[in-house]
């Protein structure tokens, strides 16, 4: 039978976290947030042991996490439609920010040639990028900045050269592999990418952008055709590629589905406001 909370403990390193405990000492949940070095929403992380579910444990922590000074929001993670963690966001307040729908692109069906666009030439990478286009690797990151996120108050980091480094050693150290292709154009700026990193028969994409004034021409497609075809070369046993793409961005569900990309489950991310506490 659940216990009841007889106290929470609140820690602050090496984040902000709360444990819920019983009258006996024991811990029945914990909650943690992750607050964005951009400011908004921080993102908080509850977990619940599963025999003290449903007795209102989560909702206290996230109660309790709501209200850590200088938090306007919590922004929940990503729970399946549908789920029991879905019933939780709603029951505790919180109003959906986002909807995914995610995709599956069966690689040995693939078949299709993409279009060069003029002007442009492709370059194919694994792992860190070469020092020489860097810069401009790092430049050419804010493509993604004014993508769809429906409700979310989403603020974009900078990316220099040292965070695409750090990214690609935290994929190599889990012995994944990033692959990255990206667009150059004739002034030797890179206009826009995509990635996807390879674990074992699978791999998931990690994100597309074309920088605006490259926009309209195609080459979304183009970059995403090519690189599944250097998938298929050099990853033979990757049987299928995943992708998660919000609702409202219509632009790159557009290119997926053309490109095979089928449906496979929907997801949800919620938000607490800390104005809805009072």
């Amino acid at each position: 039978m659940p216990r009841m909370i007889a106290r929470v403990v609140a820690l602050t390193e090496p984040s902000p976290t709360w444990i819920a405990e019983g009258d006996d000492g024991r811990p029945l949940g914990t909650a943690s947030l992750w607050i964005p070095p951009a400011g908004g929403p921080a993102e908080v992380r509850i977990r619940v042991h599963p025999a003290e579910r449903r007795s209102g444990v989560g909702t206290r922590l996230l109660q309790e996490a709501a209200r850590y000074e200088g938090v306007p929001a919590l922004l929940g993670e990503v729970v399946a439609e549908g789920s029991a963690g879905d019933a939780f966001c709603v029951s505790a307040g919180m109003r959906q920010v986002l909807a995914l729908t995610y995709t599956r692109l069966e690689v040995v069906d693939f078949d299709l040639v993409g279009e060069a666009v003029p002007g442009y030439r492709l370059v194919h990478w694994e792992g860190t990028v070469a020092d020489e286009i860097a810069e401009t690797f790092a430049r050419s990151r804010s493509a993604m900045d004014d993508m769809p996120m429906d409700d979310v108050d989403y603020r974009p980091e900078p990316w220099d050269v040292a965070r695409l480094h750090r990214v690609a050693a935290v994929v190599a150290e889990r012995g994944d592999v990033l692959l990255t292709t990206a667009a150059i154009g004739a002034d030797g700026e890179i206009a826009g990418f995509t990635e996807v990193v390879l674990s074992g028969d699978q791999g998931q994409n990690y994100g597309t952008g074309v920088l605006v004034p490259h926009r309209g021409r195609g080459l979304a497609r183009w970059l995403k055709v090519a690189q599944i075809a250097v998938v298929r070369q050099r990853f033979p046993a990757v049987t299928g590629l995943l992708a998660d793409t919000a609702d409202s961005n219509v632009a790159m569900r557009r290119v997926n589905e053309a490109l095979g990309y089928r449906p496979t489950h929907r997801s949800r991310i919620h938000q607490l406001d800390r104005a809805r506490l009072s």
